[in-house]
């Protein structure tokens, strides 16, 4: 099994695998009513150097990867990375596919001057929690807050905001 898939990170010329990985993370995290974007703002996304893709491909067809943002730190002069989504289609999980790509990952790492990486997990996601220890992962009690923004529609607003925060 091993033998038959490669891990690649994506450019701005492979927005079709990209387009691919999306609906892998829409069919494993069962989104409902799944939207995928424009392939000229995907490739959009692939063109940004702090916007990491890799994927995971088998005979052609995309089965898994990651999506992760690299954030620049102000403390020195160095990067951390946030995986945003990680995901194996279920029929290939528990082959070691989701461990391999998490070493690429700390390969990139290695190379790039970043020193750490983090994910977030839902504390009810077992296999997820399961996965992430399983790998090297080093839990940590944290408390996150979503904040909704409703954007604000053509002719609502007469400033872009930041006046108000001066």
């Amino acid at each position: 099994m091993t033998d038959e898939f490669q891990i690649k990170r994506l450019g701005k010329q492979d927005v079709l695998f990209f387009k691919e990985l999306v609906c892998v993370f829409q069919e494993v995290f069962e989104t409902e009513n799944p939207a995928t974007p424009k392939e000229t703002y995907l490739q959009s996304l692939l063109d940004k150097p702090g916007f990491i893709v890799y994927a995971v491909i088998c005979k052609n067809t995309v089965i898994g990867g990651l999506t992760a943002y690299e954030l620049p730190m102000y403390y020195g002069e160095y990067a951390e990375l946030l995986i945003y989504d990680i995901a194996i289609k279920t029929e290939y999980q528990r082959k070691k596919i989701g461990a391999k790509l998490i070493l690429t990952l700390k390969e990139y790492c290695k190379y790039n001057g970043i020193r750490e990486f983090f994910v977030p997990a839902n504390e009810e996601d077992k296999h997820a929690l399961d996965f992430y220890h399983h790998t090297g992962g080093i839990a940590e009690k944290v408390v996150h807050f979503n904040y909704e923004i409703k954007p604000i529609r053509d002719g609502d607003a007469t400033s872009s905001g930041d006046d108000h925060f001066q």
